[in-house]
């Protein structure tokens, strides 16, 4: 199979090395950065390109990994194209990609990061088709490189690319603010790997509500004025601490 890449930022980076390592042709990734597509090109065998003008027309496959609001407009230049078309945005509609011939959505649900290797073949990948033909090609597709491969449509995908940003990207600011914490009294970050790891390993054997600990969950309302005590200069913290907190017993009543 022949893909061509349109983009070549952290998905692209880890999608495209799956599929070369499968064994697929990638002939070209695009990047409006020379050195960046270049960068991902070199390690596929592929060819770099930074004017849009010179995809190649004849790829089974055009993988757009852009950002959002790009897609549209890359959508415009491959209506020329026999190929399948898909994006791999959470939260943009198929309908993005509605005025070329064949076109699907191939969702990885993944924090990816091109330093940070990673087993591909663990990573689930939603996809959705605008025909049932193009549905079956692209879940063969995706099982080339994933062994978990979910039918998603545009509107739960958004909502499941809405519960990752909570589970994933705040997950890791709150991890950042406790670092910041930690900084202030000298403090190693080091110390809370093995209660995140544990943290971690808990919900994937529980729900989450069920292992949930600490003040919030337990009532313990003198402990809790004590943490905010020791915010009392950083009310932002305070207000995201007390709205946490709320949220906790809530759930938990």
């Amino acid at each position: 199979m022949k893909i061509v890449f349109i983009g070549s930022g952290n998905v692209a980076t880890h999608m495209a090395r799956a599929f070369y390592a499968h064994g697929e042709q990638v002939l070209q990734v695009w990047s409006p950065n020379i050195e960046n597509s270049s960068q991902l090109a070199n390690n596929v065998r592929a060819t770099a390109i930074s004017s849009i003008n010179t995809l190649d027309q004849t790829a089974d496959l055009y993988i757009i990994a852009v950002k959002d609001y790009a897609i549209p407009e890359v959508a415009n230049t491959l209506i020329g194209v026999n190929g399948l078309v898909v994006h791999t945005s959470g939260t943009t509609g198929i309908e993005a990609l509605s005025s070329l011939k064949k076109y699907g959505v191939l969702y990885p649900l993944q924090t990816f990061s091109k330093s940070k290797d990673l087993e591909f073949k663990t990573v689930p990948l939603c996809i959705e088709a605008f025909n049932d033909t193009s549905l079956d090609q692209l879940e063969k597709i995706a099982r080339m490189i994933s062994g978990t491969v979910y039918y998603m449509d545009s509107i739960r995908r958004r909502t499941l690319h809405l519960s990752a940003v909570f589970a994933c990207n705040f997950v890791n600011h709150l991890y950042s603010i406790a670092s910041q914490l930690l900084d202030y009294s000298e403090i190693p970050f080091e110390m809370l790997r093995p209660l995140i790891l544990e943290t971690a390993l808990k919900v994937q054997y529980e729900l989450p509500e069920n292992v949930q600990t600490g003040p919030a969950v337990r009532g313990d309302k003198t402990t809790m004025a004590a943490h905010l005590k020791l915010l009392n200069d950083s009310p932002d913290l305070a207000g995201i601490y007390q709205i946490l907190s709320d949220s906790i017993k809530k759930t938990n009543q």
